[in-house]
């Protein structure tokens, strides 16, 4: 069966009064992986909705496979269910194939019976009518590889991590991170024609990752996928779209996210170089057109010698001067018309420090850890972190990092012995991040938080995590990843000795994170640890690393 392309056209979508969408059209055709980027806000989100027909678009079109499947961010089950439950309902297409082909073939196999195996019985015109239903159900059985089903409903379990969770366990018994994982099983199960993703890779470790990849890529339809993975859209996508504002709007790139950050790079200096020469050419034209005829002629008397052609020469003049300045004012205003507009200023991160040291020269470490304990969920023989620290702490998921931050921090009793300098400063990045007044805004929030001075001398604005847009926003309005920007922005604005941050790239933009990486990579003052399963920073460290086992 030939599968359809998923295609959008010119696409609309205003929230909050704010267009989101500015007629956006894509197309991706079956055996396409297409990655959609950007910073936070953009309307990643927003258009995998729209695509999935979950939204109405205020302008344009969408064109969808009838067989779509969408990863919700909660399945639309009850707590009550079990995993048994989501499987039999994702399975039940399969099935329902294998049902009907059962039931057509016995009808065919009857009716041929009746002929004698040549020609339908007198009278009886079922028989090609049944045949062109089971052919038709056959292929669709085929492409969602039916006979399969229940097998490859094991194997997206074991691949990602749920092999020994109970089929009669209750959605409500799994924490947040297993229900994500098996909504995403249930949707590979089905093998819809067209699969829609919206960061996936969260809650997956290496090896589900990996599992994650491999199975996208052996998909024959169309997948659309929204993610913030470097190393997933790198391995996955064969094409990438960046939301971020350009000078003719979202850009496609070809090939993974390396490809992308040459060709975006290259792209972004030409936009600029482009509008600085636009500009340069609009104020030689503005002060052309400006000249009058009276600064350009030579607005003298004649001399005695001229009298005779003063008249007819300073007309001519004239006339020059004029066709001049009406040739500036017409190249001027083509010009004005179709000038690029100003690129917006990107996101930079850009701190003075992330951490910093203590007041007084001491080689003893910030904080010492000896057989430190806390049951079910860390155990850890030794560890000293300096007070130049740069530490990343890594492993599966539930071996304890998160854990192991909260002891450094002090939010967490443990047995054993823990031993911190006297007056050490620590800033903790959660991965959830709430704030009291959700309806304050996230300057005044900055603001209240550090205090009016501390603010005035580190302004929100000058450490690039948030546009200048969204500073006026109620906190409750940002996104995820702009309430982690700011509870990031409160930690650095007012660095402390030891810094830790639980997962710092989720939900971060792709060139955000590179621009984190860099910051908390680089030599400097204080101690930075880090606690992340990002295959792509783990790839650049440069610091100490540790991995904790189960």
């Amino acid at each position: 069966m030939i599968q359809p392309a998923l295609i959008a056209h010119d696409l609309v979508r205003i929230l909050g009064g704010r267009r989101i969408l500015d007629g956006l059209s894509l197309t991706v055709a079956p055996g396409r992986r297409l990655g959609l980027i950007g910073e936070n806000g953009c309307g990643k989100s927003t258009l995998l909705r729209v695509l999935a027909g979950v939204d109405e678009p205020d302008g344009g079109s969408v064109s969808r496979p009838d067989d779509l499947g969408y990863l919700h961010q909660e399945m639309p089950f009850d707590d009550v269910a079990t995993v048994a439950d989501v499987l039999d309902d994702a399975l039940r297409e399969a099935r329902a194939d294998l049902a009907e082909l059962d039931r057509l073939g016995a009808e065919v196999a009857g009716l041929a019976e009746l002929a004698e195996l040549t020609e339908p019985p007198d009278g009886d015109s079922r028989l090609p009518g049944l045949l062109a239903a089971y052919g038709a159900r056959l292929e669709q059985a085929q492409d969602r590889e039916a006979w399969d089903a229940d097998r490859r409903a094991d194997l997206l379990l074991d691949g990602l991590g749920l092999g020994a969770v109970a089929p009669q366990r209750t959605l409500g018994s799994l924490s947040g991170g297993q229900r994500g994982r098996l909504a995403l099983a249930a949707l590979l199960v089905r093998r819809p024609a067209a699969v829609l993703l919206d960061e996936p890779t969260n809650h997956l470790d290496d090896g589900a990752a990996a599992f994650l990849e491999e199975q996208l890529r052996a998909l024959p339809g169309t997948v659309v996928v929204a993610s913030h993975d470097r190393a997933f859209l790198d391995a996955v996508c064969t094409d990438l779209i960046d939301l971020d504002p350009a000078v003719d709007g979202p850009v496609r790139f070809g090939g993974g996210y390396r490809a992308y950050l040459s060709v975006k790079r290259a792209r972004r200096h030409q936009w600029e170089r482009q509008f600085a020469a636009e500009q340069i050419e609009l104020t030689e034209l503005r002060r052309a057109a400006g000249v009058t005829a009276h600064r350009l002629a030579p607005d003298r008397g004649p001399t005695d010698n001229e009298k005779m052609g003063y008249g007819h020469r300073a007309g001519r003049v004239q006339q020059q001067i004029s066709r001049r300045v009406r040739d500036a004012a017409g190249r001027l205003a083509d010009l004005e018309r179709r000038q690029v507009p100003q690129p917006p200023a990107p996101l930079r991160f850009a701190p003075d420090v992330l951490a910093t040291g203590p007041a007084e020269s001491d080689p003893d470490p910030l904080v010492t850890l000896h057989q430190v304990r806390v049951p079910g969920r860390l155990m850890l023989d030794d560890l000293d972190v300096a007070a130049d620290e740069r530490l990343l702490i890594t492993g599966a998921n539930g071996t304890g990092k998160s854990t192991l931050l909260a002891v450094l921090a002090g939010r967490l009793e443990a047995a054993g012995h823990v031993h911190r300098r006297p007056d050490l400063t620590v800033g903790l990045l959660t991965q959830d991040t709430v704030f009291d007044r959700p309806d304050r805004s996230a300057h005044d929030t900055y603001a209240l938080t550090l205090g009016p001075e501390r603010a005035e001398r580190v302004p929100l604005s000058s450490l690039g995590l948030l546009a200048a847009a969204d500073l006026d926003r109620p906190v409750g309005d940002l996104s995820v990843g702009q309430r982690r920007r700011l509870a990031l922005a409160l930690l650095v604005a007012r660095p402390p000795q030891l810094l830790l941050l639980d997962e710092p790239t989720n939900h971060l933009s792709p060139l955000l994170c590179d621009e984190l990486e860099e910051a908390m990579g680089g030599k400097g003052p204080g101690a930075i640890v880090v606690a992340g399963h990002d295959r792509w920073l783990r790839r650049r460290w440069q610091g100490r690393e540790i991995t904790l086992n189960p």
